[in-house]
């Protein structure tokens, strides 16, 4: 059982929903990106999603590629993302942490390599954007042999003639994506994302989290009352990028993660 699964049980026997929370690794800056980090817990923040910086990220809006510019123009670097997540684990053994982003720079290390590191490091899952089921056999599967969770993401066009190859190899959870376009870029409807999330549990006993869209702690409980989880990326991301101080940002997310628990 991986700590994603693990935590899961924890919530389900609690009778609570998830809360996870992206930022950005590196961004503004490496020291203050691991404070951030290190906090997360704290605030309430069941799963981390940690992302990895990159020059071309396809899928998200402004506000997540602001961040990644910051990180690398910080010098971030992949290693530097696992040895945040090496140092966040020497205090904290159980919050699950999943690597966020593309293939490119997992690619330029060499997959084999990258997924030992990955595990040393102490991370759980990964979330590659641009890898469709298709291509299995490039990451998920050696992820999952590798002891790491490999999490799909389902959104609005995922028909069900599709849906079955977006889950037949995603363990930990399902990231339903609740919009149809790029982060930030709009606002998560409870009333649209509850037959949705229904449609997609009747294929699969995975719990389903939903993220894009969701900016306060109401929408953060509206989400989680129709779902396993709820997700808040940009919104927290933000927040960094105006230069709030790090206890400022971590009692926004408090109230986020009180939101989605209170579903």
């Amino acid at each position: 059982m991986s700590r994603i699964d693990a935590r899961f049980a924890a919530l389900r026997a609690e009778g609570r929903k998830a809360f996870v929370a992206y930022v950005m690794a590196g961004d503004p800056d490496y020291a203050t990106s691991l404070e951030i980090v290190k906090g997360l817990p704290a605030a309430g923040v069941d799963i981390i999603e940690l992302g990895m910086p990159f020059t071309d990220p396809m899928a998200d809006g402004p506000t997540i590629q602001l961040a990644g510019q910051r990180a690398l123009a910080g010098g971030q670097t992949l290693q530097k993302t696992l040895d945040m997540v090496a140092e966040f684990r020497k205090a904290d053994r159980e919050t699950p942490v999943v690597m966020m982003g593309y293939y490119n720079p997992i690619y330029s290390r060499g997959v084999e390599r990258f997924l030992t590191e990955a595990k040393a490091a102490g991370i759980d899952g990964l979330i590659v954007v641009d890898l469709p089921p298709e291509e299995d056999e490039e990451l998920c599967i050696p992820a999952r042999e590798a002891g790491l969770n490999f999490i799909r993401l389902a959104t609005p066009t995922t028909d069900d003639r599709r849906l079955p190859k977006v889950l037949q190899n995603t363990s930990g959870f399902v990231y339903y994506v609740s919009i149809t376009g790029i982060t930030g870029a709009a606002a998560a409807q409870a009333a649209e994302v509850a037959p949705e999330v229904a449609r997609i549990k009747r294929q699969t006993d995975l719990p389903l989290v939903v993220g894009f869209g969701i900016r306060t702690p109401e929408a953060a409980e509206a989400i989680a009352r129709v779902a396993d989880g709820a997700v808040v990326g940009s919104a927290i991301v933000r927040m960094i990028g105006e230069g709030r101080p790090v206890p400022e940002i971590l009692a926004f997310v408090k109230g986020l993660a009180e939101g989605a628990h209170r579903a």
